[in-house]
């Protein structure tokens, strides 16, 4: 058929000042102790192949090879990996921030793309809280203000959060994370975020003049809740630069569903409960816990299947 197949991917972790330990203990990444990782990166240039022939190879090596059959014919490959997806765990307030849309990216920043997210809740404390918004009304000099003054956090909305819920951050959406949230993010690949507020930690740039720039203080974002969904296949979220489904295999749903890239778009699968079987062609692929394989898009059809149960986040193009 071709060369490519299905690529297990090592993600790459990162430490954050506002990390806890879900990673480890919802997800069961192996993670040294004393070492707080807060963002563990599953699809990316950076993601480390550890199947088959291209075992050892970075994502992005591997897309300067083989380009469009990677990831479908509608990216400059120049610009490297499309989307990123990602688990972030937060055991404290993550800054208060947003980030331009694809247009202010270029001009701000240089960059070839903006930075549009969504957020799947996989677990929640009790009572743990977002921040999606300014509350209407407040003008950007108003902002400012509160910023300055260390009072930003009263003049914020936000939104309790359980299991299943997801939120579209569209680029200028001020938004954070809470304490006792870990989520599955799914995003346009770009890192270009303006902090605007850090609840009183002093060691790290805050980007106040840009962040308002590009903030969006005329309406709220709508946190749509999926936790008692339990069809096969759950849509989770679609916008115009990607579409997350929920797979669910079980006994009653079924113990294994046929997927098709159509030849056109990839699919990165990433493991949330159970495990299950990536199975293309000749290739046998195992997905376990926290795991993600990317399915690249000249594949086709394949299919995923379980000896028990399994939830998988299918994320890909939205053009798809």
């Amino acid at each position: 058929m071709h060369s490519l197949y299905p690529l297990l991917l090592q993600a790459s972790l990162h430490e954050k000042p506002w990390a806890g330990t879900a990673l480890a203990s919802h997800l069961g990444k192996s993670i040294a102790p004393g070492r707080r990782i807060g963002e563990a990166w599953e699809l990316h240039d950076t993601s480390v192949i550890r199947n088959g022939e291209l075992a050892g190879r970075t994502l992005a090596d591997v897309l300067a090879e083989w380009g469009a059959a990677l990831v479908g014919e509608q990216y400059d490959l120049s610009e490297g990996f499309p989307l990123l997806a990602k688990f972030i765990d937060a055991n404290e307030w993550l800054s208060i921030q947003d980030h331009p849309n694809d247009e202010q990216a270029r001009e701000l920043e240089g960059e070839p793309r903006g930075k549009n997210e969504a957020w799947y809740v996989l677990a929640a404390a009790p009572g743990a809280k977002l921040v999606i918004g300014i509350q209407p009304g407040m003008s950007r000099e108003a902002v400012a203000a509160a910023i300055r003054s260390g009072t930003l956090e009263q003049y914020v909305v936000y939104a309790e959060v359980a299991p299943g819920d997801v939120l579209y951050v569209e680029a200028n959406t001020i938004h954070a994370l809470g304490p006792g949230v870990l989520i599955y993010e799914i995003q346009q690949s770009s890192n270009t975020t303006y902090r605007l507020y850090d609840w009183g930690r002093t060691d790290r740039e805050l980007h106040i003049e840009k962040g308002l720039r590009v903030a969006n203080l005329s309406s709220l974002p709508t946190i749509v809740h999926t936790g008692g969904e339990t069809g096969r296949l759950v849509s989770i979220v679609e916008t115009p630069y990607f579409a997350t489904t929920l797979v669910q295999l079980n006994g009653e749903n079924g113990r294994s569903t046929r997927l098709d890239t159509g030849g056109t778009h990839f699919h990165s699968l990433t493991c949330i409960a159970g495990s299950a079987l990536v199975r293309a062609g000749i290739h046998v692929v195992p997905l376990t816990l926290g795991e993600t394989v990317l399915v690249p898009a000249a594949w086709g059809a394949y299919s995923l299947a379980t000896n028990d149960h399994a939830r998988v986040l299918l994320s890909r193009p939205a053009s798809a």
